[in-house]
């Protein structure tokens, strides 16, 4: 295969060149397949596996345990990510006198270690080690997340970001979509699920390793590696685009951390659904409908206006909205109703938000570092957001309180991003 940047003499070398030559169709579905075992891995144990062990270990304490079991791990990709990230800017690998690229290594190693992680996450039978097990879960797949996000940087010109972000975006909700069918459905009890998750994300996920483009990085292009520089990594006076960049993501996603983390609980404490498993599920479709409606035909709209802050305020105030449709009326019908604009505002989110944090980037070496910190303000929401959301169910007004706190969060996330000035 050939490479997706022909740099001219003189120039960067590939693996740091900008993209130039668009994409084509078997690259973005093999893309999109590895996304879908890695957020299978990731959605269906934390919505469904998880609050199960947990429940059967401790029912008396299940909201606590599970705010402790996801915090940690949480926590664990806090610092996972943006590591992973900068060693795989770094990787300079030969096998027998081949160099080979510096990404898929991450992608194939955190797939088939996650894996195993799964595998052995379905044996525990205690608090301790659900929690210590779904930690190395976590940095293994946090591994893989940051050598696919920074797939889009490395080969998608900027002209075609915003739909191949849309395409990506998909696998987020189908993937929860797809894993909760298998565990429910496909496959009886815990340890069959957490195993069939573990297949699927080897099957899904490997294709993309083995047989897609990944340009070496010459030695002497190899960025330095130090404490300093993961530490520091950027800043916010020198890049200040990227910085409201992270801070947009980072609201955002707290607020939808704060409405996803006991949607289960929710439709069966707060709700009083008689079938919360399969009430879960259905809405679940509809979010996902609701995403795939709008994630695709966003980022095209995106690409052809060269705009994007107008997108992400728009899906903002639509995500805000359904949540204080949850916030004001906690029954069946209106539930329906705010998971499709939760989906649709959540599409329109995804695609060009991701194609917006390409473009304010600072450094073609430190793709994957910075992308990596990016990923900080996707999983550090799910540290605060268990600390947050447990103490305001319990003791601070319940279901109403938790959603009006995710309206409130995600509209400031997506007015932020108005301070970005080089992105129309």
């Amino acid at each position: 295969m050939v490479s997706a940047v022909d740099p001219t003499p003189g120039a960067p070398p590939a693996a740091l060149a900008e993209p130039t030559v668009p994409v084509r169709r078997g690259w973005i579905a093999l893309l999109v397949a590895a996304n879908l075992g890695l957020w299978m891995a990731f959605f269906t144990p934390l919505q469904v596996l998880l609050p199960q062990q947990v429940e059967r270990i401790a029912p008396d304490a299940k909201e606590t345990m599970l705010a402790v079991v996801t915090g940690v791990g949480a926590l664990a990709a806090v610092l996972a990510n943006p590591l992973a990230g900068a060693l795989s800017d770094r990787t300079v690998v030969r096998i027998a006198g081949r160099r080979l690229g510096r990404r898929h290594l991450w992608t194939a190693g955190g797939a088939l270690l996650g894996a195993l992680a799964l595998v052995l996450l379905a044996q525990q039978r205690t608090i301790l080690g659900v929690t210590v097990v779904w930690v190395a879960a976590q940095v293994c797949f946090n591994a893989m997340l940051a050598s696919l996000t920074t797939a889009v940087p490395d080969r998608v010109p900027v002209a075609q970001r915003g739909a191949v972000s849309g395409w990506v975006g998909i696998p987020q909700p189908l993937g929860l979509v797809l894993g909760v069918l298998l565990v429910t459905t496909l496959v009886t009890g815990r340890a069959a699920g957490y195993l069939a998750v573990a297949v699927a994300v080897l099957v899904l996920a490997l294709p993309f390793a083995l047989f897609t483009p990944d340009d070496p990085l010459p030695r002497a292009h190899r960025p330095p590696l130090s404490p300093r520089a993961l530490l520091a990594a950027v800043s916010p006076r020198r890049h200040p685009d990227f910085g409201w960049a992270w801070i947009t993501r980072f609201l955002i996603q707290l607020g939808n951390a704060l409405g996803t983390l006991y949607l289960l609980y929710f439709l069966t404490d707060g709700v009083r659904h008689p079938d919360p498993d399969g009430a879960l599920l259905v809405l679940i479709l509809l979010y996902t409908a609701g995403l795939a409606t709008t994630t695709v035909l966003a980022g095209w709209l995106s690409d052809r206006t060269g705009r994007r802050r107008v997108f992400v305020v728009v899906a903002g105030v639509v995500i805000a909205g359904a949540a204080l449709l949850l916030a004001a009326a906690p029954v069946w019908s209106t539930v329906v109703v705010a998971a499709l604009l939760l989906g649709a505002g959540y599409g329109v989110y995804l695609s060009v938000d991701a194609a917006l944090i390409t473009q304010v980037l600072p450094a073609a070496a430190d793709r994957a570092r910075d992308l990596g910190v990016i990923n900080i303000a996707n999983s550090a929401p799910q540290v605060l957001g268990p600390a947050i959301s447990a103490p305001i169910v319990v003791h601070l007004g319940g279901y109403p309180a938790l959603y009006g706190a995710t309206a409130l969060v995600t509209l400031l996330g997506s007015v932020l991003v108005l301070k970005i000035r080089t992105v129309p």
